[in-house]
């Protein structure tokens, strides 16, 4: 029986997987300017916790959550998303002790059941932040800014940042109210998703992507007209601070986020004039978020994108990453006891952080050196009998074809110090 992986998963090959290290290595990068720390959380959680963190009305937790129960008859759930998981351990382990706010970063898997496509997967790898402990908008302009130039190291231009405030818990019923009233008219041409919303999370029916919904909405009462006085000064405070750091964005009052626990800012970037990517990554702050989880209210802010888009997105522009990083030494042993020695040259240059290979399939030197060639190695070294006998190796350049006979005491510095650092 031939097994294959499951419909809405990939393999990371080798290949590309140096394009997921650049991408996580970029982003590190930047958090570590940023002050921000890495936290790991379990990929499994109680249910309830996305219930309750994510919105039961969501269609994360209406359609699309991987949940099972354990042997204890427990109900356990894939983690859909990265946020809810993070603030459970800052309230499980006090991380709100902290006088300074608590910034945050993580990369891991998540799940969800939906429509597999490109760059949307039942699978995927989510590097996310979370700023906790600070309501003020200074720290939202950061988070952007931060996201931003992730983006811009990893050779990504022409973004476009869209952000909205929608409004906290006093504001935002008043808001619900005109748009339910405005929407009961014309709930017969909405899709059917949306007609289910209506009564449970209308604000989600801004966010639908059916034409006839996005149509239908387009006269629809915004949040923007009804922002309580906090989060309106809140929101241009925001905007001052993008503003002070030379940062462009478009409003939308229609960009509202598909998650219930939003409050105050959102946000999306946007990669532009690379296909059908859109959107890359979103983010917004959820002030409530801490509190529905079972700590004191405290206040926080993040954003998350999927690797698997952004290879897309580096793909679609055609940027060359210049991954392709070849061996320093390869080694040819010919002969038994050349293999023997070769095995212990080959730790020694490992031990002293130099990347080396040498053949394992008992082939002929010709084969040999066109595994050296495959491997785009600097230099090889030679190892036989006769070279075993003088106490010394053959070393070749691969790339002027120059060799020379190097003892093995002189070894290690001679190579060291004419490798060119790749």
């Amino acid at each position: 029986m031939k097994f294959r992986i499951p419909r809405g998963t990939a393999d990371v090959l080798p290949k590309e997987s140096r394009i997921w290290d650049f991408i996580e290595q970029t982003a590190k990068n930047v958090f570590k300017r940023y002050n921000y720390k890495e936290i790991r959380t379990p990929i499994f959680e109680h249910t309830e916790l996305f219930q309750r963190g994510v919105g039961e009305t969501t269609d994360i937790v209406e359609k699309e959550m991987y949940t099972f129960k354990d042997k204890g008859d427990r109900s356990l759930t894939l983690r859909p998303e990265g946020t809810a998981s993070v603030v459970r351990s800052f309230v499980e382990n006090k991380l709100y002790a902290d006088p300074d706010p608590v910034k945050l970063y993580y990369i891991g898997p998540m799940f969800r059941y939906e429509r597999p496509q490109s760059g949307r997967m039942r699978q995927f790898t989510q590097i996310g932040v979370e700023a906790l402990g600070s309501n003020d908008p200074r720290i939202d302009a950061e988070v952007i800014s931060m996201a931003l130039r992730q983006f811009e190291e990893m050779g990504l231009d022409n973004l476009r940042l869209e952000i909205n405030s929608v409004g906290c818990s006093s504001c935002r019923p008043v808001h619900r109210e005109k748009l339910v009233t405005y929407l009961h008219d014309v709930k017969e041409q909405l899709c059917k998703d949306c007609q289910s919303r209506l009564e449970r999370n209308p604000l989600r029916i801004l966010d639908c992507k059916n034409e006839t919904c996005k149509s239908l909405t387009k006269e629809a009462p915004t949040i923007e007209q009804h922002l309580c006085d906090d989060c309106r000064t809140h929101y241009e405070d925001l905007k001052g601070h993008l503003d002070s750091m030379g940062i462009s964005y478009i409003e939308n009052p229609r960009l509202v986020r598909g998650l219930d626990y939003y409050t105050q800012t959102a946000f999306e970037i946007m990669a532009e004039g690379i296909g059908a990517i859109g959107t890359i990554c979103g983010g917004g702050r959820y002030n409530g978020l801490v509190g529905e989880i079972g700590g004191n209210d405290v206040p926080g802010i993040g954003y998350a994108f999927s690797i698997e888009r952004i290879v897309l997105a580096l793909k679609a522009k055609g940027i060359d990453l210049g991954l392709e990083q070849g061996l320093d030494v390869y080694l040819i042993a010919l002969g038994q006891e050349a293999k023997t020695v070769a095995t212990k040259i080959l730790d020694n240059l490992r031990k002293n952080k130099l990347s080396a290979d040498m053949d394992y399939l008992d082939r002929k030197m010709k084969a040999q050196m066109k595994a050296a060639d495959r491997s785009d190695a600097q230099y090889v070294i030679i190892i036989g009998e006769d070279e075993i006998a003088k106490q010394k190796v053959i070393l070749r350049n691969m790339e002027t074809g120059d060799q020379k006979e190097v003892s093995f005491d002189d070894l290690i510095e001679t190579i060291s110090s004419q490798i060119i650092k790749r």
